[in-house]
């Protein structure tokens, strides 16, 4: 996270800049709200976004009474030092009216991988008897290792015939338990992707 407090120009919005919170994994633009220098210090302190309300005057966590958070993924500061984006992952509807963002919109997931890793993270410590993914989590890094590999086997069996479903299906199955495999670790795509990102420098 790339943002130096001091540098944010609080003074011009006499102590408030405005905070554009962006979902991470949509690039939907969610909300818009303000911060003062101490919301913006609790927001990278305890890694939910927490705003200032200028009609309640005092700090307000997004979530504090729905259970809505927006977890905090990174903030920047535009050229001027007086805007700031957030990025976060919404943890249920934004709008109070209980739209998804505060324009009305449907956050459509454009990235489906990233709506189906955040599920898959949400499994973690859930009745293994309700959900297989939580089962799978419940079984150790493990068993889950061994799923992939399962997965990759049969993979490569099928790629080998000439049935177009069957290869595809088997496609969706490793690719499901690869990001099960990295949930486990406590990894999300997106470290895979900024390796890659690296390497191609």
């Amino acid at each position: 996270m790339k943002i130096d407090i001091k540098q944010i120009d609080f003074a011009k919005g006499n102590g408030l800049v405005p905070a554009v919170v962006q979902d991470v994994d949509t690039g939907k633009v969610l909300m818009l709200g303000y911060m003062n220098e101490e919301a913006l210090e609790k927001t990278i302190r305890d890694d939910k976004v927490t705003f200032f309300s200028r009609s309640k005057h005092r700090l307000w966590r997004k979530g504090e009474r729905s259970g809505n958070f927006l977890q905090l993924v990174d903030i920047r500061a535009d050229c001027d030092h007086d805007t700031l984006l957030v990025t976060a992952r919404p943890r249920g509807p934004v709008c109070h009216t209980g739209a998804d963002t505060c324009w009305a919109e449907t956050n459509r997931h454009i990235n489906f991988l990233g709506h189906l890793e955040r599920t898959i993270h949400s499994r973690k410590g859930a009745d293994p008897q309700e959900s297989y993914t939580a089962h799978l989590f419940a079984r150790g890094i493990n068993k889950v290792a061994q799923k992939v590999g399962e997965e990759a086997v049969e993979l490569i069996i099928e790629a080998k015939d000439d049935d177009e479903q069957l290869f595809l299906n088997e496609a969706a199955d490793l690719m499901y338990h690869y990001l099960v495999l990295l949930a486990a670790k406590g990894y999300h795509l997106e470290d895979v992707v900024r390796v890659l990102e690296q390497r191609h420098k």
